[in-house]
């Protein structure tokens, strides 16, 4: 049997467009969600001051001057919005609305393209609201039954009729419902009651009849729900985020639903593949069971544990980590954050207003700007250059050698070590006292560990 952390990750479906082609068709999507991202850049403020749109939406009156201005109905103008936040061209903070990084790096970066597709493609069942008279819970299943009929539309890679899309949405919704522990069906019920060897056959019947019929909603004798309607709903809404073309009585994946398809499976796959087994785990523990990781399956661990988790959530989650007591982890955090790119920009931005973490977001963004890591350090002040060889030192004596910590100390890129020992007692980092005692006690040389001890002990004091 195949190691689950040597499976290889699918291949795209043969045919797939390339990227730059993918990226267009995405851009074609979301034309009008563009637009009026743009136009709500221009009119609502984002760098300007200007007044900025509620979270709620688009008020009536900006409704009115946006469809005038872009020549779009009033509804396509609420639709546009709706899609613009979903798609993350629009972000809500602090309970209003302004464009988004997305929106800055539309016509430069297709990976931002394609992102902000999937994620619309991923609330299709909110594009697309479930009709008001079934039950959410009914809805509920529908959707959580959706991905099993996309895997069935890109295995056919090509047309497949909505009787066999019907047949196979019943089934899974009666698996699901067995799952769950749930008797929705009369026969499923009368097989599980009597225990008798028919019971998987019973089930089988119910399932058919349910695709053939009405699926009840759970629980409950309510009036029954054609699951027809459902299909064609949930079809409806993946053909209004250009995921499915639909013909009569059959639907085709497009060459961006079978991509988005392709990238879910991929991503179950690389979350299999995770070296460390810490996908379940917390951002902290993940990044705890990293400490004793070389780079690379570092990096092959960050990104399994990425992979199942939605990316503004990761990101919160590993800032959160970096702000704890433990240096090692906030600096672990930040190599997480590398491999997130882009999408992590706005909240490492945010955190370069936190002192404990500033120095790394600096650094984070210049290198995500573009700037050479090795002259990545130009951009840290004096102060904020001691902080981070503080909070370093910090890392290594609590998870690290004698002789590294030593080796540390010798690398400061300083004139001499007293001048070094200056800025550290000045720069206030928390841990300065804890780290100036472990370099004494690492040093090989007896005249600098003294050095070291004494303003390990002035800082202790406050004396000078």
């Amino acid at each position: 049997m195949t190691d689950r952390r040597t499976r290889p990750a699918p291949r795209p479906p043969a045919g797939t467009p390339a990227t730059a082609d993918l990226a267009n068709r995405a851009r074609a999507s979301l034309t009008d969600a563009v637009r009026l991202a743009r136009w709500a850049e221009l009119h609502l403020g984002a760098g300007d001051g200007g007044r900025p749109a509620p979270a709620a939406g688009l008020s009536t009156a900006d409704v009115e001057r946006a469809a005038a201005e872009l020549n779009l109905t009033h509804g396509q103008i609420r639709v546009g919005w709706d899609r613009s936040r979903l798609a993350g061209l629009i972000e809500v903070h602090g309970g209003h609305a302004r464009p988004g990084w997305r929106l800055r790096a539309w016509d430069r970066d297709d990976t931002a393209v394609l992102r902000g597709w999937v994620a619309l493609f991923d609330a299709w069942s909110l594009v697309h609201p479930a009709p008001a008279d079934i039950a959410p819970a009914v809805v509920a299943e529908v959707v959580e039954a959706m991905p099993q009929l996309l895997s069935l539309l890109q295995l056919s890679a090509g047309p497949v009729t909505v009787p066999d899309l019907l047949d196979l949405l019943g089934q899974r919704v009666t698996e699901l419902r067995g799952e769950r522990c749930e008797v929705p069906y009369g026969a499923c019920a009368n097989g599980d009651a009597n225990g008798d060897a028919n019971g998987d056959g019973d089930r089988a019947a119910a399932a058919a009849t349910t695709a053939q019929a009405v699926l009840p909603a759970p629980g409950a004798p309510a009036q029954p729900v054609p699951l027809a309607r459902l299909l064609r709903w949930a079809l409806g809404g993946l053909a209004a985020v250009d995921a499915v073309t639909l013909g009569p009585a059959q639907a085709t994946l497009t060459p961006l639903g079978s991509w988005a398809v392709w990238v879910k499976l991929e991503q179950i796959c690389v979350a299999a593949q995770s070296p460390a087994g810490n996908i379940e785990q917390s951002a902290a523990a993940m990044l705890h069971g990293c400490a004793r990781l070389t780079p690379g399956p570092a990096r092959a661990e960050y990104r399994a544990w990425l992979a199942a988790r939605p990316v503004g959530h990761a990101v919160g989650e590993l800032l959160q980590a970096a702000r704890g007591e433990d240096a090692l982890t906030r600096g672990l955090a930040f190599e997480a954050l590398r491999v997130v790119g882009a999408p992590a920009e706005p909240d490492v931005r945010a955190a370069v207003r936190e002192p404990a973490l500033r120095p790394y977001a600096l650094l984070w963004l210049a290198e995500h700007d573009g700037v050479d890591p090795d002259e990545a350090q130009d951009v840290l002040t004096a102060e904020e250059s001691t902080w981070l060889w503080v909070d370093t030192a910090a890392a290594i004596a609590d998870h690290g050698e004698a002789e590294l910590l030593a080796r540390h100390l010798d690398s400061a890129v300083r004139t001499t070590v007293p001048r070094l020992l200056d800025e550290v007692r000045a720069v206030g980092h928390p841990r300065t006292v804890q780290v100036l005692v472990a370099l004494a006690a690492a040093h090989p040389d007896p005249a600098l560990a003294k050095a070291v001890r004494r303003a390990a002990f002035q800082v202790h004091t406050g004396g000078a």
